[in-house]
């Protein structure tokens, strides 16, 4: 992946970045996930009983589809020539619009919507982002994260 200077990547406000490549969330994962945060619902990992209510089988947890975020800014984004580390700093606004079948394809789209410098080491950034499933138009969720450099 190509990197940005940090003045070239804030020339990058209101740009709207390509999107990262497609992630499958299959049982495999949807049950991970599972087991990590001990949130068993069936409508997640029992596919019987899942495929008896609406959605017709299981669907991914709305948080491990908002996990899925990272990886899909490392594939999007350039890194910022001589960035440390960044860390998440939260959501201004974040909506769950519609649920991920298991097996299904998200990937993310991000535009770069504020860059404050906060410190010589340390970026602030806010993006719109949204994870966008194959083959539908509504999204899967909406939001505005916030991310910070240090240098």
């Amino acid at each position: 992946m190509r990197s940005l200077s940090r003045k070239a990547f804030k020339a990058c406000l209101g740009q709207t970045f390509a999107p990262s490549r497609w992630f499958q969330i299959d049982q495999s994962r949807i049950d991970a996930f599972a087991a990590t945060t001990d949130d068993h619902q069936f409508i997640h990992v029992d596919p019987e009983a899942a495929a008896q209510t609406q959605f017709a089988g299981t669907i991914a947890h709305g948080f491990l589809t908002l996990s899925m975020l990272s990886a899909m800014y490392y594939d999007a984004v350039p890194a910022i020539d001589g960035a440390e580390l960044g860390v998440n700093y939260g959501f201004n606004k974040l909506r769950f619009l519609s649920p991920v079948k298991g097996g299904a394809y998200v990937r993310g789209h991000f535009t770069l919507t504020t860059v404050r410098q906060i410190k010589d080491d340390q970026l602030t950034n806010i993006w719109d982002v949204s994870v966008e499933i194959k083959g539908q138009e509504r999204p899967a969720l909406v939001a505005e994260w916030i991310g910070q450099q240090y240098f």
